[in-house]
């Protein structure tokens, strides 16, 4: 388990001998639809113990949230059921808008 910056996680989207990590956002719904990284899959953090037999435990994850508090939880739910790789997203997506793309929502 670690966590990534915003940079980092950019740098490792941005890197094609890498193979791309789940990224998946860990916020309400509504939360989802008001702005979300291209390409997340969204499961809520409530419902992430019902879904967590339908992710891949051999790919890598990044969790991401609005600050980084649930998908850390996330992260270490997913690690104890035996994830091989869970990253989570410092400062969630808000983190994300500030550092890699100002013109996304925020709230």
């Amino acid at each position: 388990m670690s966590r990534l910056s915003p940079a980092q996680l950019a740098q490792w989207l941005g890197d094609p001998r890498r193979e791309s990590p789940l990224l998946l956002d860990v916020r309400e719904e509504w939360e989802f639809e008001h702005v979300s990284l291209p390409e997340s899959q969204h499961v809520p953090l409530a419902e992430l113990p019902a879904m967590v037999h339908e992710l891949d435990p051999e790919q890598p994850i990044v969790c991401i949230c609005h600050h980084g508090v649930r998908s850390l939880r996330a992260v270490h739910f997913l690690a104890h059921h035996g994830f091989a790789e869970v990253h989570d997203l410092a400062g969630g997506i808000d983190a994300w808008a500030v550092q890699q793309d100002p013109t996304m929502a925020r709230y």
